[in-house]
């Protein structure tokens, strides 16, 4: 059995605290009853157009539909990973979309046990924006950066590229860079208002940053990656859910598929859903381009890209945010995988 690293009780801690920050769609239902009848699925996302799947499955009712009149589908939205862990810590969620570092550090709290990543989401939309004195990394020095949250995947990503440019850093944003992790909303008003220098957010918030505060792109974390396909955004399931429910969760993955189906195939209409989305959430409306301009950095896809993941760890430990981990039995692909047979489209692998 791995002992908790200390920065899992300091995650808990804070998560606690801002817990408050999420915003629910609908309250979490009661615990799913067992067997595939009469279920609640509590599924939950981000207000991020890197979780556009879910912001178009749900606008389009793509996922009640393929869910059926047996499954009631139970919706909360969150700011950052580290808040859904909790959530499906704390039995208050079955599924949800969510970034790989948070996905792992919830599979290493709890040995291997607690979760299984049953499809990709989304590749990419991830950026370095900085204010426009900020030409190079080593301008960064004694600057103040901004993540979603204390080790969610920006924040790790960030963490590793100081690293890499010799800055020293610590949770507790001490360091020759100070990292300060916050809600992305307060991220946008900081940096417009030159109180932050930066920040690594997904989008919609990094064109936002560069559209309405004048930033400047100083990474695009493709850049970072082999071939510029990384995870950005998958899909976690709680396991004993996904045992008890296998039926439902298949039905909730042909949703998945559809609604990435939709976004291929008629991209316009997509941005249009996220749009009115990401409005119904956060009450405050986003302009279409700037929808738009985030799809053109994002690979809306199935595949988990599970290479990326395994990096993604190791970038966690070399930031002190988690210790050696095993991810072998992360991935949970059957099902994922019968349904992308039935629909003719390209099979994925945990590897």
């Amino acid at each position: 059995m791995s002992r908790p690293h200390p920065i899992a009780r300091l995650l808990a801690t804070i998560t606690a605290a801002v817990g408050a920050l999420a915003v629910p769609v609908a309250a979490a239902g009661a615990p799913a009853q067992g067997g595939d009848d009469g279920v609640t699925l509590r599924l939950g996302y981000f207000a991020n157009v890197t979780h556009a799947p879910a912001l178009v499955g749900i606008e389009a009712g793509i996922y009640e539909e393929n869910l059926g009149d047996n499954v009631t589908l139970d919706t909360s939205t969150f700011t950052a990973g580290p808040q859904a862990v909790e959530a499906i810590f704390s039995d208050a969620l079955d599924i949800t979309y969510i970034g790989p570092n948070p996905a792992i550090n919830a599979f290493a709290q709890s040995d291997g046990e607690a979760v299984r990543i049953i499809s990709g989401a989304a590749s990419g939309g991830a950026f370095f924006v900085v204010q426009p004195d900020i030409e190079k990394p080593k301008d960064l020095e004694g600057k103040t950066i901004a993540t979603p949250q204390l080790g969610n995947t920006q924040d790790v990503a960030l963490r590793n590229y100081l690293e890499d440019k010799s800055f020293e850093t610590d949770p507790t944003g001490g360091g020759d860079v100070s990292i300060v992790p916050q809600d992305n909303a307060q991220t946008l008003e900081l940096f417009t208002s030159g109180d932050i220098d930066g920040a690594w957010v997904p989008e919609p918030w990094a064109t936002r940053l560069v559209d309405e505060g004048g930033g400047e792109i100083l990474v695009d974390e493709a850049d970072l990656w082999p071939d510029g396909r990384y995870v950005t955004t998958h899909i976690i399931v709680r396991t004993e859910f996904l045992e008890e429910n296998p039926g439902v969760v298949k039905q909730f993955l042909e949703g998945h598929v559809a609604a990435n189906r939709l976004i291929a195939d008629d991209p316009a209409q997509a941005q249009e859903l996220v749009g009115q989305a990401i409005d119904s959430i956060t009450g405050k409306p986003i302009a279409p381009e700037l929808v738009a301009a985030s799809f053109e950095s994002i690979e809306f896809t199935n595949d988990p890209i599970a290479s990326s993941l395994r990096q993604s760890a190791k970038d966690a430990e070399a930031a002190d945010l988690l210790d050696p981990v095993d991810l072998d039995g992360i991935y949970s692909l059957k099902l994922l995988n019968q349904v992308l047979k039935a629909a003719g489209e390209p099979t994925v692998k945990g590897k």
